[in-house]
């Protein structure tokens, strides 16, 4: 029988190609294995991943050079993950095959900073077929798919970004992204608010060209208000986190089943009677907590706001504060976006095996550096797995180093997804071809462009809207074509 030739974990689309230490050897597994384990399994040796791809100059078949990825090769195999995501996102695609005559985005110059995955990439292609010209970043060092970089660099988008980057990588690529000769970003669309801190520090000139920013994320939201409030913002931004569409379902559907695939994937932990306690209890903890306590766990809920801890303790979870379990519970996640949520302290008091891993938005909600001190052990067990240990031998589970585990480790729903990438092309239409509608300021999406969103997936159900009567509309006060709600609706 001929033997079957192998593929390193580092390879799949779950990588890790940060630098790990030489004398750990990746789990092997072979090409078979690997596909119930990823979507993203090819073949691919391991040696490349001590070459940095800014010392390597690749073209694709074009002949053109103005990327930076790991290997153009995987082109081919970048594409067949693509068109598999666009069979599950009927939005975006629906809104691709409206507007893409009327170019409702032509000599739009969009610099991207998001996580590059099959699904982004269909958004990136949208907006192109849309008439805009794109630059593209990773916003997390850690969620980049390498073959669907290297599909987007083979069909000519200028895109800088692999799995594993360094910090001083990143800030690297995202400048790459941005400046480039003889061409000049008009709008940002941003996942984290990187890529608007950048321009802002860096390049603040370009703000005088720029029409509008659009932010996805809690992180980046954050960072918006608060240059708003300082005076900094200088054009307006479409705060799309908050939309109904991407808040109710992106955010709580995708979390609600890829944090079960993340713990799955990466510990091969069994569920029932698992004590876990979440860290927050926002759209993101609801996912997590639902998700978790259907698979047999005993849940906690930690908060800090009194109505969302309500929400906590009417659905039937116990709302404590976490010193009160972290000597007992088997995993820890955070979802709350803030800062040291989980603290060295914390981290102390876990039991041996204790899990602990991050899906919120921010890097920072874990404190990490924290764990880089000469007492304590890593051991990198698999990708994007290290074991924490201490000097009495106890060990905890610390999952892609406090980054979204999500995007890490797992895959996520191209379904959901579309109704995430259909709010941000939509807000970059709006603020693109409405110039002077808006402030210097940070915005809601439109009521009536949430409902949009909305319908275009309805169709995969089956789902038919009923219709308001003239006499029910005028009684509602309301059109019978939308918006139905009004703006502080709470859905």
């Amino acid at each position: 029988m001929t033997k079957m030739p192998e593929t390193t974990f580092a390879d799949l689309s779950l990588a890790d190609k940060t630098s790990v230490k030489p004398n750990l050897e990746g789990r092997r597994f072979s090409d078979v294995s690997t596909c119930s384990f990823s979507s993203a399994c090819f073949t691919e040796s391991s040696e490349e991943d001590e070459v940095s791809p800014k010392d390597v100059v690749q073209r694709n078949s074009n002949g053109r050079s103005d990327f930076c990825i790991k290997n153009i090769g995987k082109a081919a195999f970048g594409r067949r993950e693509i068109e598999i995501a666009e069979q599950e996102m009927p939005g975006i695609m629906t809104l691709r095959k409206r507007a893409s005559e009327d170019k409702p985005l032509k000599n739009a110059n969009i610099v991207g900073c998001t996580h590059i995955n099959a699904q982004t990439a269909v958004l990136v292609e949208t907006l192109i077929k849309l008439g805009a010209s794109v630059r593209w970043a990773a916003c997390n060092i850690y969620s980049t798919q390498n073959a669907v970089a290297a599909a987007l660099a083979e069909a000519g988008v200028p895109i800088f970004a692999w799995r594993g980057e360094t910090e001083e990588d990143f800030w690297w690529c995202l400048d790459k992204c941005i400046r480039s000769e003889g061409w000049q970003p008009n709008m940002i669309l941003d996942d984290g608010g990187d890529a608007t801190h950048l321009i802002l520090k860096k390049y603040p000139d370009y703000f005088k060209a720029i029409k509008g920013i659009v932010e996805e994320s809690l992180t980046g939201v954050h960072r918006l208000y608060q240059m708003s409030k300082a005076g900094k913002l200088t054009v307006p931004a479409m705060n799309v986190n908050d939309s109904v569409t991407k808040n109710k379902f992106d955010t709580y559907y995708t979390c609600r089943d890829s944090i079960l695939d993340s713990l799955k994937r990466t510990t091969d932990i069994m569920f029932g009677g698992k004590q876990v306690v979440v860290c927050g209890y926002g759209d993101v903890g609801k996912g997590c907590a639902q998700a978790l306590r259907g698979q047999g766990c005993i849940v906690y809920i930690t908060e800090v706001d009194p109505i969302c801890a309500l929400q906590a303790a009417m659905d039937g979870y116990r709302v404590v504060r976490l010193p009160e379990v972290v000597r007992s519970v088997d995993v820890v996640v955070t979802a709350t976006g803030n800062k040291n949520v989980v603290t060295r302290d914390h981290m102390n008091r876990m039991k041996n095996g204790c899990i602990v891993c991050n899906m919120g938005h921010s890097c920072s909600e874990i404190d990490v550096s924290s764990l880089h001190t000469p007492e304590l052990t890593w051991e990198r067990v698999r990708s994007q797995v290290d074991h924490i240990i201490w000097p009495d031998g106890k060990m905890i589970i610390l999952l892609a180093e406090g980054r979204l585990v999500n995007l890490s480790c797992s895959t996520i729903s191209s379904f959901v997804v579309s109704v995430a990438s259909s709010t941000q092309a939509l807000a970059l239409i709006e603020l693109y071809s409405a110039p002077g509608r808006y402030k210097s300021d940070v915005y809601l999406l439109p009521k009536k462009m949430d409902e949009y969103v909305a319908s275009l997936h309805l169709s995969t159900f089956d789902a038919h809207l009923t219709e308001l009567t003239d006499i029910q509309a005028k009684f509602l006060g309301v059109s019978k074509s939308g918006p139905f709600k009004a703006n502080y609706y709470r859905y």
